[in-house]
């Protein structure tokens, strides 16, 4: 069936503490999607954010970032006094998340909250607890560890904890009771207000697309709670970490720096570790975007002490014989594949036979030396088009830094005399196309310049920072957008 949706992130929601949050302005988002006729809120990973604030960068793939907890909501449960939030700093900014400012203040007032819910709501907790008792008790020891360490990664923690002796464990549980009992309460604020708004939006109509970033953080519950599962040394080091090797954009390739998987052993596991994941998220979840999808196929392994990603190689993932035990587990979930960027003739293949659909992106269409495969007469119909992404230029930007013979190009082939309706064309362009769904990033709804950008892929500063006007969320935004979608039958 045609639908279509909108790309934000939960932290580019407006809000009056410095984030947003699955408070009351997300419950607002999903009556705009439901009065724009859409069916899709497509947002980026939203697990806990680590150093440098990217959502791809997580300390745990299954926790949820507690910046996305409402305070409003938590006011209101009388989890914190009345006003107790406004006393904090969350930056002066409306339109950016001040990440220190978020830091500084997050964790302590979710700890005044933590004071006067844990007695109360203990029986829920423990239920939360059994229920999710296969990360839980890592993620919750590891976030105590951390803020015992001063935040310092587990790779510099001394050795009998940071190679998991059961002396250290045990010792370290009893030490830091209170501070996981802390972090064990935050994971079950998170997740009972997931489990509203999801819900909210499920009865209005509205499907929420996740996305799940093939590797996670070296910094992370997963890595040292599993160290078997990724290619460490024995002292618990990356013997090789991703990244993708040089190209027209990046004369040094881009040194991702993540633990690359120990596929050998997974696959003698069943892919068990991979399988609860997935299973998890899926419960989370209405539909799933499989980040850098050609990794499963073949994976580009940097030796670890390499300061730049030239001198990788690319080594065989586990291909479709990790597709079919996916399968097996979750059954025919409706996962994305993201398939962008020099995709060989294999991972094409795999691509097929997956059955997922791929990605189209619009702004990689218009080169007017090519026929690209991204111009939407060369979909096919298994596939979901993009006007941008987050990784992209906002589409006003994007087209402004054409050249003269691309942008030419575009403009005939959109019809377009002027340049100022430029993202909403574009967005009829996606709409009007084959592929089964269709999805624009909010700032192109909003037409919005490169200053609204998401990310800035290579770069360290100023991503992820981008956040909606309170008040964009106009009826007349949301009658254009249903037009459109009710003109191209999405709706």
């Amino acid at each position: 069936m045609r639908s279509s949706g909108i790309l934000m992130h939960i932290s580019s929601l407006p809000g009056p503490y410095g984030i947003g949050t699955m408070g009351k302005q997300a419950y607002r988002f999903v009556d705009f999607l439901a009065a724009a006729g859409q069916h899709q809120w497509q947002v980026l990973p939203t697990g806990p954010t680590s150093y440098g604030d990217s959502p791809y960068q997580s300390f745990s793939t299954y926790a949820g970032n507690p910046y996305f907890i409402d305070l409003e909501t938590l006011e209101e449960e009388k989890l914190l006094l009345p006003g107790e939030a406004a006393r904090y700093d969350w930056g002066g900014d409306p339109s950016r998340v001040d990440y220190e400012k978020i830091y500084q203040g997050r964790a302590a007032i979710l700890y005044q909250a933590y004071l006067l819910g844990w007695r109360r709501d203990e029986a829920q907790v423990a239920s939360f607890e059994e229920a999710n008792r296969g990360w839980l008790e890592d993620y919750a020891l590891y976030m105590a560890l951390k803020r015992h360490f001063q935040m310092h990664s587990w790779q510099e923690w001394p050795a009998d904890i940071r190679l998991r002796q059961p002396a250290a464990i045990q010792r370290y549980r009893a030490q830091l009771k209170n501070d996981i009992r802390f972090w064990t309460y935050v994971q079950y604020l998170y997740y009972r207000q997931w489990q509203a708004l999801k819900s909210y939006a499920n009865e209005r109509g509205i499907s929420i697309i996740g996305d799940i970033p093939i590797y996670v953080a070296l910094d992370s519950a997963d890595v040292w709670a599993n160290p078997q599962v990724f290619q460490l040394d024995q002292e618990g080091r990356p013997r090789k970490v991703a990244g993708v090797p040089p190209d027209d954009y990046a004369q040094d390739g881009q040194l991702w720096g993540n633990p690359l998987y120990n596929w050998e052993y997974l696959k003698s596991t069943d892919y068990r570790w991979w399988m609860d994941r997935m299973s998890f998220l899926t419960q989370m979840f209405d539909r799933i975007r499989i980040d850098h999808f050609r990794g499963f196929e073949s994976y580009y392994a940097i030796p670890a002490q390499e300061e730049t990603a030239r001198n990788g190689q690319w080594e065989p993932g586990p291909g479709m014989d990790f597709f079919r035990a996916l399968k097996d587990r979750v059954g025919d979930f409706p996962f994305i594949a993201e398939d962008l960027g020099y995709l060989t003739p294999q991972v094409l293949e795999m691509v097929q036979e997956a059955g997922y659909p791929g990605m189209k992106v619009l702004h990689f269409a218009f080169d007017c030396w090519c026929q690209s495969l991204y111009l939407p007469f060369r979909y096919p119909h298994n596939c979901v088009v993009y006007t941008g992404t987050h990784d992209n230029q906002t589409t006003r930007g994007w087209f402004a830094s054409l050249s003269d013979a691309d942008r030419q190009f575009c403009r005939d082939y959109l019809d377009l005399a002027g340049d100022n309706r430029i993202a909403w064309k574009l967005t009829a362009l996606a709409w009007s196309s084959v592929a089964d769904l269709a999805i624009v990033p909010m700032q192109d709804l909003l037409d919005l310049d490169d200053d609204a950008r998401m990310n800035t892929p290579s770069t360290s500063a100023g991503n992820w920072q981008w956040r909606m006007a309170d008040g964009a969320l106009t009826d007349e935004l949301a009658a254009r957008l249903r037009h459109l979608t009710c003109t191209y039958g999405r709706i």
